[in-house]
This record gives structure tokens, C-alpha cells and sequence, in this order.
């Protein structure tokens, strides 16, 4: 196989829309190299300097006690993007993921670009175009990968996208970098 390196990451938040004020409240990325997931995490809460909405403490049961005594994102984003370099970072409905960082970005620090993405929600609507449901849960079910406890934090969720990665790249007989940007929506995120 031909392929790059990779970072899986996921992100969890205080909402749905950066542009309203949600921040990101954790990170985490594992990397696939040589078509593996390697031994080697970025795991990280974020302190979003604000309240938690209770509805997002539901859903991913990060607490502001939690993330209270944790790096800003100004910290944080640095050394994840430190852990992603010279990757293609890949996330399950990336658009929303890079969402974030891009907002983040530019409010930290707006000259750095962030590396190419990968969307593996895209790639199963490739693989899979009769599928009604694409969701992180409906992939793993679909390709027989095993529900992680804690579903929706971020390190659960990116080593569970890790995996349907690889297996949607051997599914699919996916052996070029290109044939993977027409499959998984490939989105440069410069300035």
C-alpha cells in the first residue's frame, strides 16, 4: 500500500457550532503508519475557559471539574498538531471536527495551516452508497468492529474511526493516496 501517514482524531465539545462560541473541550489522535495503528496516543482535556452546557456533560460526561485544571486550547492545539505532523489527519464527520480546529486556530494563533483531512463518513458513503445510516456506530456495526466502552469520548471514538479506517481501506482495495481523496472528501484547511 501506498498511502501517507495518518492521524485519527476526534474532539469533544461544549456544542455543535464554533462559530457561536462552542469550544472544544478535548482532543484525542492516534497515528497509522505503514497501514497500522501504532502505539503511541494524544489524549488531552481542554480547559474551554467557560461553563459546560449540562445537554453536552450528557452526551460525553466531561465535567467542568474535569477540565478545569487543564491547558487551554492555546496549548493544546499546538502539541496535538505537533503529534499530526506531516500526517493526513482523519476524523468521522470531519467537516465538524475541522470546524472546530479551524476556529480555534485562528483565534490562538490564525497564520498556522492545518494539514489535509479525510472524512471516514465520507468514505463509507463511498463504500457503502445503499446505506441509509453512516454514523461512527452504524460503521463499526456494519464492519463487524467492536462498540468501545465509553462511546463519545475522544479517545474511544478515535481508536474505534482508526479501525473502520483500515478496514474500509482494505474493503474498498484502496491502494493510492488520490483514489482515497476522491472517496473520503479531501479538504485542504489553509488560511
Amino acid at each position: 500500500m501506498s498511502l501517507p501517514s495518518f492521524t485519527v482524531f476526534d474532539t469533544e465539545t461544549t456544542g455543535l457550532d464554533p462559530q457561536r462560541g462552542h469550544k472544544i473541550i478535548e482532543i484525542a489522535a492516534v497515528r497509522i503508519e505503514h497501514g497500522q495503528i501504532i502505539d503511541q496516543t494524544f489524549d488531552q482535556l481542554v480547559n474551554p475557559e467557560k461553563p459546560i452546557p449540562a445537554e453536552a456533560q450528557q452526551i460525553h460526561k466531561i465535567s467542568d471539574s474535569d477540565v478545569r485544571n487543564s491547558p487551554t486550547i492555546d496549548q493544546v492545539l499546538p502539541e496535538f498538531l505537533a503529534f499530526a505532523n506531516d500526517s493526513i489527519l482523519v476524523a468521522h464527520n470531519a467537516d465538524f471536527d475541522m470546524g472546530f480546529l479551524r476556529v480555534e486556530k485562528e483565534l490562538c494563533w490564525g497564520y498556522v495551516d492545518l494539514p489535509e483531512s479525510l472524512c471516514t463518513m465520507c468514505l463509507s458513503r463511498a463504500l457503502f452508497p445503499r446505506e441509509f445510516r453512516h454514523t461512527l456506530d452504524a460503521v463499526g456495526a456494519r464492519l463487524n468492529l467492536e462498540k468501545p466502552v465509553n462511546r463519545h469520548r475522544a479517545l474511544p471514538d478515535v481508536l474505534l474511526t482508526a479501525k473502520a479506517f483500515l478496514a474500509m481501506l482494505e474493503r474498498g482495495r484502496i491502494t493510492s493516496i488520490d483514489e482515497l481523496r476522491q472517496k473520503a472528501g479531501s479538504r485542504a484547511w489553509v488560511k
